[in-house]
């Protein structure tokens, strides 16, 4: 657990990856362009001394993302949120299926999430109801600029994903993640657009739709809308680095955050491999608003926040008893090789 003032802070990282962007997996020009355009993002906010070469960050081991998030990255545990890109790579950039090794390799550490496409009709469906039969998913990921023959994209609000929203809620895959915001080459940036969120809110309300990246930059159409739908949740993954690289930044989308759309509807996530959580969980940490800022919005970005925002949160959303979960923790077999257990309460290693 992360410490900060004396205190112990739980994290749940709630958006990580397991991807394979090797040459020998794109099968199309534009796998070329999203890992190139991740790596700009990379490079963009990391401290240049962290930053991964290209070759790096196009393929790590299952051991690096270990380390990475639990050794190194003050995460407690962390949830996988898939994204397949089957035009671009030809066994998909980052698969429930990959990620379900590790996944149920350290199953109290790891949260696994599936993912659907209306686009793939009954097919699809059935698809969802495996993912939901062989691994008990209870959120998926959404990807609604994703390629697919002709199409570049579909909306979340249309008559086909409706379809999949009620099989969701049938099957009790309560937490839906979008990807919403940012534009990655060559992906469209219409198709990224989060006003879809609405009516799907609006007409899913036993359902949670957290808008990963906040929507920025169209930050203003999120928060709006979260602030009417109280089942909009705001995921700071590509959001959280900024605490470093650009802080006063940082402290404006968290005061807007905090102002229109609450404490209790926002996640940390790290969007590893984007971003490795160890600088990034102590750069969000260590953050606090400005005292103009705090003029502003009337509120502190303060330890009790801060403890929801990092892990209490996406506790709640995933039914997860923080408590319960140190017992777990402490004697787990990644507390046992890299001698955590005491942080959980629990025996060290030798």
């Amino acid at each position: 657990m992360y410490r900060h003032e004396g205190s112990d802070v739980f994290v749940i990282d709630a958006h990580v990856h397991h991807w394979d962007a090797s040459t020998e997996n794109i099968i199309h020009e534009g796998g070329e362009q999203f890992i190139r355009c991740f790596h700009d993002y990379h490079t963009a906010f990391t401290p240049e001394e962290r930053q991964w070469s290209i070759d790096e960050y196009r393929k790590y081991s299952a051991e690096r993302m270990v380390e990475d998030l639990f050794r190194d990255g003050h995460d407690d545990m962390a949830v996988f949120q898939p994204t397949y890109l089957g035009e671009f790579y030809e066994n998909g950039f980052n698969t429930i299926e990959d990620n379900a090794d590790l996944a149920e390799e350290y199953e109290d550490r790891f949260v696994l999430n599936g993912r659907f496409d209306p686009r793939e009709g009954e097919a699809g469906l059935q698809e969802l109801e495996r993912q939901k039969d062989e691994h008990d998913i209870t959120g998926v990921k959404l990807y609604t600029a994703e390629w697919k023959g002709d199409s570049k994209g579909w909306r979340l609000d249309s008559e086909d994903s409706f379809e999949y929203l009620e099989k969701c809620a049938e099957l009790g895959i309560t937490n839906i993640h979008a990807h919403k915001g940012p534009t990655i080459r060559p992906l469209n940036r219409d198709a990224f657009d989060v006003r879809d969120v609405d009516d799907a809110a609006t007409s899913f309300p036993e359902l949670d739709f957290i808008v990963e990246h906040v929507g920025f930059p169209r930050f203003d159409d999120f928060a709006h809308i979260a602030t009417q739908e109280t089942n909009v949740y705001g995921g700071l993954a590509v959001v959280a680095p900024m605490a470093l690289a650009r802080p006063r930044k940082f402290g404006e989308i968290m005061g807007e955050l905090l102002y229109w759309v609450g404490e209790d509807n926002i996640l940390f996530g790290s969007d590893y491999a984007l971003w490795e959580p160890e600088w990034v969980v102590e750069a969000v940490m260590e953050a606090e608003l400005t005292e103009e800022q705090r003029d502003e919005y009337g509120l502190e970005f303060d330890l009790e926040t801060k403890r929801k925002v990092m892990g209490e949160n996406a506790a709640e959303l995933y039914d997860i008893d923080i408590e319960e979960q140190k017992e777990k923790l402490a004697d787990d077999a990644i507390s046992a090789e890299f001698d955590l257990g005491d942080q959980y309460g629990g025996a060290t290693a030798d």
